[in-house]
């Protein structure tokens, strides 16, 4: 299972002494945190959160102003645990010139911080080259946690018909593959990018754009996912999951509109 990032998750703190969590009331916005979990050895600070799940769901905040407008705001993101209570809030930090006119191939910084307002988790995304025509120039994004500390990276793979990554650590070192459909931009269902061992042979998890209903579909870019993993799974691999998230909804589904209805895989 080492080959899969793979590694027993620590429940306490040394010699058995263990912090209970901390259950957290309602914001003034009625949003319900996940209750604080203790301090784990070995653990980047603020990560402890995913020790306790396999799954995540990512929801874009639709911004008002971008749709009357269509002027590109900074996207702004809940992750939730599957009772409903925020994990985590991510918020894009790019300059207004930068948004507007390189679009969803924009190079951006995701701030994500946990419910006591630690940036616990920061993506980083160069400019690159998005067409299928420039293997030499492919997407990349870098996770660190906490910010300043590299925990891995995604890489896209080269293909010509298909979207594939691959998930590696702090080193570069190859620990999973993600693999798309041939087609991401579909009507009225679910679109899965599963994550397979390093053979492709063994599915690991799933990264799921969730069909969010034709209005919205067809006038926003704000999307939803679902990220599933196995509840052992080595958090920092959790981080860097997220982080795949994150750049397949703006390499696929980042275009509002009829744009999103017209595009393909690339």
């Amino acid at each position: 299972a080492g080959n899969y990032g793979f590694q027993a998750q620590p429940t306490g703190l040394p010699g058995g002494f263990v912090v209970p969590p901390v259950q957290n009331q309602p914001t003034m916005d009625r949003t319900i945190w996940m209750p604080i979990p203790p301090s784990i050895p070995n653990c980047p600070p603020g990560l402890e959160y995913l020790t306790q799940i396999d799954q995540i769901l990512i929801h874009q905040q639709l911004e008002v102003l971008e749709i009357l407008t269509g002027f590109e705001e900074n996207n702004k993101y809940e992750l939730k645990n599957a009772l409903g209570q925020r994990v985590y809030f991510a918020a894009e930090d790019t300059d207004c010139l930068t948004r507007n006119c390189c679009g969803p191939s924009r190079p951006f910084t995701i701030r994500i911080t946990d419910n006591l307002g630690r940036e616990v988790i920061t993506l980083l995304r160069p400019l690159r080259c998005d067409a299928c025509c420039c293997p030499c120039c492919l997407q990349e994004l870098e996770v660190q946690a906490p910010p300043g500390t590299t925990v891995g990276y995604v890489v896209q793979n080269w293909h010509v018909c298909l979207p594939k990554f691959t998930i590696q650590d702090e080193k570069r070192r190859d620990i999973l593959k993600i693999a798309g459909p041939c087609v991401v931009c579909r009507c009225c269902e679910d679109i899965h990018f599963e994550v397979k061992s390093l053979d492709e042979t063994c599915a690991v998890g799933r990264i799921s754009k969730q069909w969010t209903g034709f209005v919205r579909e067809m006038f926003t870019d704000a999307d939803n996912f679902g990220i599933s993993f196995p509840m052992d799974l080595d958090v920092k691999m959790k981080a860097v999951m997220i982080g795949a998230c994150f750049l397949i909804d703006f390499m696929f589904f980042e275009h509002g509109g009829l744009k999103r209805q017209q595009g393909g895989v690339w």
